[in-house]
This record gives structure tokens, C-alpha cells and sequence, in this order.
């Protein structure tokens, strides 16, 4: 005859200890969010790469050769 393990009370501890991670990584998210609305957005934050560029098509770098 085949032993029956009771793996119930190792399912039921691994379940709970899932269920407080689950818990602990929202509140971590909900704190960062406070912490990311509460922060003042700083002037001129802006990515220096891509300062000065417009939405379509953008001039040319060189402008030593005339399109045709």
C-alpha cells in the first residue's frame, strides 16, 4: 500500500509565505509611487539627446549638399 505524505501544512506555509511577498512587493510599489508623485518635477528635465528635435521629418546634419 502506498504511504500518503501530508504535504498540506508545507503547501499551506509556502502558500502564506507566497502571499506575503506578493504583499510586501505592493506595498514596495505603492511607497514608490507616493515617493515618485510627492518628488517635485525638476525645469529642464529634458533628455539633452533629444532637445531641440520635432515630431517629423528633421533637417538634414549637413546641409553642404542640396537634396534633388
Amino acid at each position: 500500500m502506498a504511504s500518503n505524505s501530508r504535504p498540506t501544512q508545507l503547501k499551506r506555509q509556502r502558500e502564506r509565505n507566497l502571499a506575503e511577498k506578493r504583499n510586501m512587493k505592493a506595498a514596495r510599489r505603492q511607497e514608490a509611487k507616493a515617493r515618485k508623485a510627492a518628488a517635485p518635477r525638476r525645469v529642464g528635465d529634458e533628455d539633452p539627446d533629444l532637445a531641440g528635435i520635432r515630431p517629423g521629418p528633421q533637417p538634414r546634419p549637413d546641409d553642404d549638399f542640396p537634396v534633388e
